[in-house]
Formats: C-alpha cells, structure tokens, sequence
C-alpha cells in the first residue's frame, strides 16, 4: 500500500484505504473516493495531482493525494 501521490501516471489503481479526519474522509466521498474504486492519475502539476475517478477528472493537492492509499 503507498499514497496515491507517489503512483505512475495512467496506471489504474484501486483505492484501499482513505485516511485523515471524518471530515477530509466525507469531502473525498463526496467527490467519488471510495474504497474499491479505480482511479487513475492523468497529470501530475507542482506536486498536485489530476486524476480520473468515475469517468470524471478531478484536481487533488499533494495532502489530499497522500491521505488516499492504493
């Protein structure tokens, strides 16, 4: 298991664990991380992060990326 932040670009992965606060945890939820999904990172920007999750692309910060484990 390593931080989504630390994963190769266009690999698809499968989320295995979301870390941080309840807060944090439902603010990802709601932007479509859950654990047993796909996700795949599309670009990668200064340390933040563009990813795919559920057909959708989605912009991440470097904290949020470390707090999604693969």
């Amino acid at each position: 298991m390593m931080p989504l932040n630390l994963a190769d670009i266009g690999q698809p992965q499968i989320i295995k664990k979301i870390g941080g606060s309840p807060d944090v945890k439902k603010h990802l939820e709601d932007m479509g991380f859950n654990v047993g999904g796909e996700i795949s990172i599309v670009n990668m920007l200064n340390g933040n992060l563009i990813v795919k999750v559920k057909e959708s692309r989605v912009a991440v910060s470097e904290e949020l990326a470390r707090k999604i484990m693969i």
